[in-house]
């Protein structure tokens, strides 16, 4: 079946030669390159990582803030809403002190006008009294 004379180890010396020279010329930088891209993609996967974690903690970390941005602009609110309020309140009271103190001027003229009108109407009672007496009695005025 086989004759083995001169050409087989030819051929094999052959494949030999021909295997640790693709191996020399292709494999060993293929795989150099297949394990630089790798180690690139392992960097690079760690990195990101790095970069993931870190952008989170930065994520939390503005989000605090931000709540705290509110709070704080909700006590800002509600102390300047509490300042209007006691301000209001203030100014309602005062207008309604001017208002009761007004109201007391003007009942103390009323009562000044109608003491004024009581004495002028007792004169002229005691005038008119005076008169109709001596018209009855029948006594000349004077």
């Amino acid at each position: 079946m086989f004759d083995f004379d001169a050409t087989l180890p030819l051929m094999a010396l052959q494949f030999v030669l021909l295997t640790f020279l693709l191996n020399a010329v292709f494999f060993k930088p293929i795989s150099k390159t297949i394990d630089e891209r790798d180690g690139y993609i392992r960097t690079s996967k760690s990195s990101t990582a790095e970069y993931l974690k870190e952008a989170e903690k930065l994520a939390k970390q503005y989000e605090q803030e931000l709540a705290d941005s509110r709070k704080q602009a909700q006590q800002v609110i509600a102390q300047a809403q509490a300042e209007a309020k006691d301000s209001v309140d203030k100014q309602i009271a005062q207008a309604q002190a001017e208002a009761q103190q007004q109201r007391e001027q003007v009942q103390k003229e009323l009562d000044q006008q109608k003491q004024e009108a009581f004495r002028t109407l007792e004169g002229q009672v005691d005038s008119l009294s005076q008169q109709i007496l001596g018209k009855l009695l029948g006594a000349p005025a004077a």
